[in-house]
């Protein structure tokens, strides 16, 4: 795009001048620091000049972020979604605000009695770029307090995301699909009370035979235990597709997506195509409470890591801006789960945990203004500066944010994929500490097995006495 288009803005601070050129270049310079963007080369210099552009960034229009796109309106369907799908009545209410006055507005909404509607209210009016924008001029506890105040839920076997609850995919990977392994890991988590999101495989290949055999696999251990969970295969989307036309079990159709058409062309997928995916599943009508069908993951880099990171004026785009975005993507699918997978591309993108921290309660917010039943992936990779301490931590704040789910994996490590995450205890342990529940359809499952109390407490249980003991020799 020709530079006529990027508006310069100066501002000073303690006597020296710093100059945005752009929109783009004032999101990026306002975010709390990370690797990516300085890998990106987009990054504030100095503490000071991030100063600067985080007061530049509080005085702007939210109607500018309708004008003065980030990304071509011409050369991205991202944006052209964002834009053509934008409601222009509901802006109205939040029309005249500044970046800064929509902080305040949020925080103002979230102290009173009726914070979820008000805030479900503007859900449509607000774009990626808006709920970026605010979120990179709000502490830690404005994300924590005002995402606990609009819970967003969906349903398909399990409502996910209603106040007070906290669901979890129980992730069972193995490095060779092995069904023994996998169906070992499934005990496991269903004893500590995992699963109520999702039971879902990464597949150790995308063959259409294999992924077969490990949807057949988990549906088979739901009907036989009766279980009220939804199974999914984590295959791209034109596997899933297939094979829902040749009769496999699909409850969710799985993709991974990101905030530019680039990104989302080097995972193989366009709108049109994801579309498909949605009515391919809903043709099934599997789901008992809910139509929700889809499953997306998303993460901070993904675009820069593809090289689709570029927006007006050939300027580089910040990674949160950009995985902002992708929940536009997300929200046009109506899913039954969103999570943001906060540190597992690498420290490339969020060097250590204070990094990934900041990044998970920033898309946790994000994705929910925008209207999302958000989980987050409480993960690092092991040559980040990060520990299972950091991940502790954010598992507590975003279980105090609300979160709709978050992942869990046998001991934390996941020896397929090669990352630590959290384990079954890990979510044990915050529902415990928070006072959260599980699901209530399978809450109220584990109740009828003797597995857990009335107050949604999972109790000990000796495998040998268990309803689940034939899972134990699969």
């Amino acid at each position: 795009m020709p530079g006529p288009r990027l508006k310069q803005r100066t501002a000073t601070l303690a006597g020296v001048s710093y100059t945005f050129n752009g929109l783009v270049d004032v999101l990026a310079k306002a975010t709390p620091l990370r690797s990516g963007d300085q890998l990106a080369g987009c990054a504030a210099s100095s503490d000071a000049e991030r100063a600067a552009a985080q007061w530049t960034l509080a005085d702007i229009g939210l109607d500018v972020f309708l004008e003065e796109l980030v990304v071509p309106y011409e050369d991205d369907e991202v944006t052209r979604l964002i834009i053509d799908s934008h409601d222009r009545t509901a802006f109205q209410k939040i029309s005249h605000l500044t970046v800064g006055g929509l902080r305040d507005w949020i925080l103002d909404v979230a102290a009173g009695p009726d914070a979820a509607a008000t805030l479900a209210s503007v859900a449509a009016a607000i774009t990626p770029e808006m709920a970026a924008a605010v979120s990179k001029i709000m502490r830690n506890q404005d994300l924590i307090a005002a995402a606990r105040a609009m819970p967003v839920s969906a349903a398909f076997r399990t409502t996910v995301g209603l106040p007070g609850t906290l669901a979890t995919r129980l992730q069972p990977n193995h490095p060779t699909d092995d069904p023994r392994g996998i169906a070992a890991a499934v005990l496991d988590g269903l004893l500590m009370g995992c699963g109520d999101a999702v039971i879902g495989i990464n597949p150790a290949t995308d063959s259409p035979e294999a992924t077969a055999d490990l949807l057949l696999l988990l549906d088979e251990i739901r009907t036989r235990y009766g279980i009220p969970v939804q199974s999914c295969v984590l295959s791209h989307v034109t596997t899933t597709i297939d094979l829902i036309g040749r009769g496999v079990p699909v409850d969710l159709v799985f993709q991974s997506v990101a905030g530019t058409e680039g990104a989302n062309t080097a995972f193989g997928v366009d709108i049109a195509l994801l579309r498909e995916g949605l009515a391919a599943g809903r043709s099934l009508h599997r789901g008992t409470v809910g139509d929700n069908v889809m499953y997306l993951e998303t993460g901070q880099g993904s675009a820069l890591s593809s090289g689709a990171h570029l927006g007006m004026g050939g300027l580089p785009v910040d990674q949160q801006t950009l995985e902002a975005r992708a929940y536009a993507v997300a929200r046009d699918l109506e899913p039954l789960l969103v999570n943001t997978v906060v540190g597992f591309i690498g420290p490339e993108y969020l060097y250590d945990g204070k990094q990934i921290i900041r990044a998970g309660l920033e898309d946790h917010f994000c994705g929910k203004l925008l209207g999302l039943p958000m989980g987050v992936d409480v993960c690092y990779t092991n040559h980040a500066e990060a520990d299972q301490d950091d991940m502790d931590t954010l598992v507590t704040l975003l279980g105090a944010a609300g979160v709709a789910f978050v992942i869990a994996v046998p001991g934390a490590d996941d020896v397929m994929l090669g990352y630590q995450s959290l384990s079954f205890h890990d979510a044990l342990y915050a529902r415990q500490v928070l006072g959260l529940r599980p699901a209530p359809e399978f809450e109220a499952w584990l109740r009828g097995l003797g597995m857990s109390d009335a107050h949604g407490r999972v109790l000990p249980v000796d495998v040998d006495q268990s309803p689940l003991r034939a899972l134990a020799g699969a």
